[in-house]
């Protein structure tokens, strides 16, 4: 068998690939990349079991079909340095060798049979298809990823929950301190559906979805999902179990509500929280008519920090108590230039919201309070 291909475009398709093999296996065959020529495509897959993706490769000339698995370590390193060149494989089946020889050289890597590779999980005929474009669903995971537990006695709690309804497709992740709930009205479906998207596919989407306006399919089960994204696909099992109700905890009555620079909000608190007690990581917020104070303290190390900062506040002055790190990735999770934070009383949950919600969405995040002594 042989065929050429480009050396950037076979790289970049392996890099993308690698990422979803893990450095340990069960089976030694996981730590392989399979090959697989049909005509003048090259098709290639990667997995951990639990995750399979697939994506595709035109060829510049091949000879006959076949299929092969090749060791992911040593093939990535030899091609992740080439300049843009044909790269040809001969694989002889008999003796198990592929030599890949390339302008200035040749090397020579063993393969083994893609028949032992597993077999991704085949979808029911109940599943669910949700179509939603590349570029919404990239913004989702984004804003959403941060916010997931890793909690082994919750494992619900370790993923991205998308939850589809007549009216719109919620997606929101939590780990009991802080949520996020994106809800998208352009994707709803008059027969309700969910799943709980584990946190390594979520990663491995992150990092796939570009930004070139094309669609994304999702397909799936009460085990199983398949997506489908340009030139590839990747196939993982969900989490299985019944979410918490995400609405429940959400406070409906918030009548005090400041309006705030969320890059001088972000800055101020990067500057107050190393003097937060490293334990609880409290930072106090005061806030009144037209000024926001922020307050760290770390007595067993003698430190205090202040900084004071101008905001549009309607409501009753009020101190309230966050913690500093997990406020700081809420604020990083927008791309707005203003924030509206969203109060009832220091007992309960804070909201913290765009000061303008992207178009056709409604982004919201929450914080849970922290007890502070007055």
């Amino acid at each position: 068998m042989r065929f050429t291909v480009s050396s950037t475009a076979l790289s970049s398709k392996l890099t993308a690939l690698s990422r979803v093999i893990n450095s340990k296996n069960a089976l030694p065959i996981l730590g392989d990349f399979v090959f697989d020529i049909t005509g003048q495509t090259l098709k290639l897959t990667a997995s951990d079991s639990e995750n399979t993706m697939q994506t595709t490769v035109a060829l510049t000339e091949s000879d006959t079909d076949g299929r092969f698995a090749i060791g992911n370590h040593d093939l990535l390193e030899a091609v992740k340095g080439f300049s843009e060149q044909p790269i040809t494989f001969d694989v002889d089946q008999q003796t198990n060798i592929a030599k890949i020889s390339y302008q200035n050289g040749l090397f020579s890597l063993p393969i083994e049979n893609a028949d032992e590779f597993p077999v991704a999980q085949k979808m029911s005929d109940s599943a669910t298809t949700i179509t939603i474009s590349n570029q919404l669903l990239n913004d989702n995971i984004n804003r959403s990823l941060f916010a997931t537990a890793q909690d082994e006695l919750r494992p619900v709690m370790n993923g991205i929950y998308f939850d589809l309804t007549p009216d719109c497709l919620t997606v929101v992740a939590s780990d009991g301190h802080k949520l996020v709930r994106n809800k998208i009205f352009t994707v709803k479906s008059d027969q309700p559906a969910s799943f709980i998207l584990p946190k390594k596919p979520a990663a491995l989407l992150k990092n796939l979805l570009g930004k070139d306006g094309g669609d994304v399919t999702i397909r799936f089960d009460e085990r199983n999902a398949e997506i489908n994204y340009g030139d590839g696909s990747l196939q993982c099992r969900l989490i299985e179990g019944r979410y918490p109700n995400y609405n429940s905890v959400i406070p409906q009555s918030n009548p005090n509500q400041l309006t705030v620079d969320r890059l001088g909000l972000l800055a101020a608190l990067r500057r107050v929280q190393p003097f937060a007690n490293d334990s609880s990581n409290l930072i106090r917020f005061h806030v009144e008519s037209g000024a926001l104070q922020l307050d760290a303290e770390d007595y067993d190390f003698s430190k205090t920090a202040t900084e004071r900062m101008s905001c549009e506040y309607s409501g009753q002055p009020m101190s309230i108590g966050f913690k500093g790190g997990s406020f700081i990735e809420v604020l990083s999770n927008f791309d707005c230039q203003e924030v509206i934070i969203q109060l009832a009383d220091p007992s309960r949950a804070g909201l913290v919201l765009p000061s303008e919600q992207p178009e056709n969405q409604d982004v919201l995040m929450l914080m849970m309070p922290m007890l502070i002594n007055d």
